[in-house]
């Protein structure tokens, strides 16, 4: 789906305070949708990837260092900012890429898009996690000890919450994609029954 500037902005814009507004609360009542923006936002803003991918990274770090700094610790000192940190970079690209992949394939064919959906995000969040957990278990100071085991179990223990929360906000995007797709369709039909 190509999308023209305004609606491409507005997109951008409404995927930037979802994340905005429920990674302030990284583990509160509403699950963080950091994940599932990257992916959408790669879906519907792949061409857009020189100036939306470094955007939305600069605010997912000011969101962590307005909720670091807000509660009174230092950003650079604390816990989840390790050298791993910088994982988040091809982390959140591994989501995009995902998003962007999917767009291309079946470009123009939704059920062939619905269909590549599934294992889009499956794949997406399994190298996200690679990326993001991996860096922090092996290069942060929390892990006193890391081993191969012990960082096999972390990524099982945490890989399904993280695949359950991303898929549930692009699933709910998919509907949303469905009946915007579906009101595109009918929009023509009714046009020509008026003008009758």
């Amino acid at each position: 789906m190509t999308l023209t500037r305004r609606p491409r902005l507005a997109l951008f814009a409404a995927l930037a305070v979802l994340m905005a507004a429920t990674r302030l609360n990284h583990f509160g009542a509403v699950p963080d949708a950091s994940w599932a923006v990257f992916l959408i936002a790669g879906f519907y803003l792949a061409g857009s990837v020189r100036w939306a991918f470094p955007a939305l990274m600069v605010l997912a770090v000011a969101v962590d260092y307005v909720v670091i700094t807000g509660s009174g610790l230092s950003f650079w000192s604390h816990y989840c900012v390790s050298p791993g940190y910088w994982f988040l970079l091809p982390a959140h690209f591994a989501l995009w890429a995902a998003g962007a992949g999917l767009a291309r394939f079946g470009q123009g064919q939704p059920l062939r898009q619905l269909a590549g959906l599934a294992p889009a995000v499956l794949g997406g969040v399994a190298a996200c996690h690679l990326f993001a957990q991996g860096g922090f278990y092996w290069l942060s100071s929390s892990v006193a000890a890391p081993t191969v085991a012990g960082w096999a179990k972390n990524y099982a223990d945490w890989f399904l919450p993280y695949l359950g929360t991303t898929a549930l906000y692009v699933g709910l995007a998919a509907v949303v994609h469905a009946l915007v797709l579906l009101m595109q369709r009918a929009a023509p039909a009714a046009a020509r029954d008026a003008g009758r």
